[in-house]
């Protein structure tokens, strides 16, 4: 199949937009002419979410896709840590045969962390043998969260097998570290760690780039920590990345990546710089199979009306249209879901605190955080 399309093309790494007509033969950019005028729409990379949990948006992952192509989602670098730590390796499998029904680009990574401490009661062990096997599945294509980062920084064996196994991979490997600074945050860093999406601070943020990571900008359900952090955008454009890490299924009906582009534009921040942390720093710097409106790529593209917007009129993945309007265009059936784990239901005995005279330990909650 061939088709054309023209408009006003954004050009994300010559950083200029421009009047041009691209031809798209069998889901790939054949051609981009440039012209003297064309319609006032908008052509666009699309957006990436550059780390999520899809199972935290209570949905499968092609369901999650028919709400995530409206807002202009045309790949995710996510991790399935939730459902490997009630299932372990047969969870992971379900999400990557889900995934394979719908066109959005999911990009799996391995879970380093099942279960997440040595605290936890989980319903899966992971362990580096396993992590090395996953790794070597083409499927995968980094090391998910090392969220154990006392066994980075304390060379525990098993952590730091597991990150061997991602490097002789040649897979990137992505970081959880909140509140990590100095020199240790500059030892994570040399234990091979790309990027970390937990930084609440300016302070602990720039710890992290003078230690060679990249930051990964995250507003979710829960953590909210892009106006703390979008400053980075003056001088750290192409070392930041957006995400959600966990999207509830209200907030993603009513928006996704394209609403953090939105309030960047209209806080001042670069056109070119804003875009390219949305869509081509992940696709660089994971490896990613998506287009990014060069000739030779994956037709991936969007349709705006208006860049400011943060309103996508048309989503394309591979040169397909898959949705129009605020409209998912194409169907996914349902699959058959894993057995879960059984839980005995709470009670109130099973939360109550031993109090040694006046004084009880607790867990404070900081509103819009996770710490």
């Amino acid at each position: 199949m061939e088709y054309t399309v023209s408009g006003q093309i954004l050009d994300v790494r010559d950083r200029r937009t421009y009047p041009g007509t691209i031809v798209v033969k069998d889901g790939v950019i054949f051609q981009i002419e440039e012209c003297s005028s064309a319609p006032d729409k908008f052509i666009t990379p699309g957006f990436i979410d550059a780390h999520i949990h899809i199972e935290s948006s209570m949905l499968t992952p092609a369901r999650f896709a028919t709400l995530a192509v409206r807002h202009g989602t045309i790949g995710t670098v996510s991790d399935p840590h939730e459902i490997a730590n009630v299932l372990g390796v047969a969870g992971i499998d379900f999400m990557v045969e889900n995934a394979a029904q719908v066109p959005l680009k999911i990009n799996y990574g391995v879970p380093s962390c099942v279960p997440a401490t040595t605290f936890e009661s989980a319903g899966a062990v992971i362990d580096s043998t396993s992590v090395a096997e996953l790794l070597r599945r083409k499927e995968f294509v980094y090391l998910s969260e090392m969220m154990n980062y006392p066994g980075v920084l304390n060379g525990d064996p098993e952590v730091m097998a597991k990150l061997a196994a991602a490097r002789a991979s040649g897979k990137v490997i992505d970081g959880h570290a909140p509140g990590l600074r100095g020199e240790a945050a500059q030892r994570y860093a040399e234990a091979g760690i790309s990027t970390d999406h937990e930084c609440f601070t300016m302070e602990e943020a720039l710890d992290k780039l003078s230690a060679g990571m990249k930051i990964i900008i995250r507003e979710g359900s829960a953590a909210k920590n892009f106006d703390t952090l979008i400053p980075l955008m003056k001088e750290y454009a192409d070392r930041l990345m957006f995400c959600s890490d966990d999207r509830h299924p209200d907030d993603l009906r009513d928006g996704h990546i394209n609403d953090l582009v939105a309030r960047s534009l209209r806080l001042g921040y670069d056109l070119y710089d804003t875009w390219r942390a949305a869509s081509l720093n992940p696709i660089e710097h994971y490896n990613l199979p998506i287009g990014c409106l060069r000739v030779g790529d994956p037709a991936d593209f969007l349709i705006l009306d208006s860049l400011e917007s943060g309103v996508v009129r048309k989503t394309y993945i591979d040169g397909v249209c898959v949705a129009e309007q605020q409209q998912c265009l194409f169907d996914c059936v349902a699959s058959p879901t894993p057995t879960v784990m059984s839980c005995e239901p709470l009670v109130e005995d099973d939360l109550s605190v031993e109090v040694s005279g006046s004084h009880a330990r607790v867990i404070r909650i900081v509103p819009g955080q996770l710490v």
